[in-house]
């Protein structure tokens, strides 16, 4: 592999779990586009959507480690939360990663333009009053959290994602988890999800490891950093960050569907 295509994954890693880390997200909302578009971009060979996805999901699982560690204190993670909604989702994430080989490309692009834009909209409700209830007065149910993680994790096992871009709104609008334990538990569940997508796209042959390897690395330095950075910002512009993030990655996705 060329140094040049080895710096430019190792900074769309870094950059993606930076992000991660202080959004609450798994990080391929970000990285997916990026390693199918700039790679060819600037000269080199691009990846199919079936590497991409692969190479996700590894990635994801060492991203949201790295950003668990840092959230570990301080009460941001909602034990119950993490329980329900990690369980559902792994299920649900190693039946779409595995059942993911029997689709076309094009049918995994357009998987992942629908959860961006189910994401992107739902970040623009209101979400008024939820960081004003303290972390330990918290409630919500638990059923209903079970099964909306069940239908993201399928999804988001296809595209190999973890679903946290998924996740994050709906924790917010649906649930009412304020935002700052949403971000430390999203990224929780997040791990949890990542391993049923990472054994499916292991098991079938979709995973280029030194690329994963590079993203990896960068995703252990730079997620610590962004998980630091998310626990000083305003949760109002956590929150704004995040859902322009999503906003501008699916109407790149569905301009390039069309």
């Amino acid at each position: 592999m060329e140094f040049g295509l080895i710096l430019t994954i190792f900074l769309i890693g870094f950059a993606g779990s930076y992000i991660s880390g202080m959004l609450g997200i798994g990080g391929s909302i970000i990285k997916y586009p990026m390693l199918l578009y700039i790679p060819p971009l600037i000269g080199f060979t691009a990846f199919t959507a079936h590497e991409v996805s692969g190479i996700s999901a590894v990635q994801v699982f060492f991203a949201t480690l790295g950003g668990v560690w840092a959230y570990r204190k301080g009460g941001y993670l909602n034990r119950s939360l993490i329980l329900y909604m990690g369980v559902s989702i792994l299920i649900g994430s190693f039946v779409g990663g595995y059942g993911s080989r029997f689709m076309p490309e094009d049918g995994i692009n357009i998987v992942y333009g629908i959860l961006a834009l189910t994401a992107s909209v739902m970040m623009f409700v209101p979400k008024k009053g939820i960081d004003e209830i303290p972390f330990e007065q918290v409630s919500f149910s638990k059923w209903l959290a079970f099964a909306l993680a069940l239908i993201v994790g399928v999804g988001a096992g296809i595209v190999g994602a973890a679903g946290a871009f998924l996740l994050v709104p709906i924790m917010l609008v649906v649930l009412k988890i304020p935002t700052r334990m949403t971000i430390a538990s999203s990224l929780a569940i997040t791990l949890i999800s990542s391993i049923g997508a990472t054994v499916g796209k292991v098991t079938t042959g979709q995973v280029d490891y030194t690329a994963a390897g590079i993203m990896v690395i960068a995703s252990l330095i730079a997620a610590p950093l962004g998980a630091k950075a998310g626990k000083s910002i305003n949760t109002k512009v956590l929150q704004a960050i995040l859902a322009v993030l999503i906003a501008v990655t699916t109407i790149k996705i569905w301009m390039d569907i069309i």
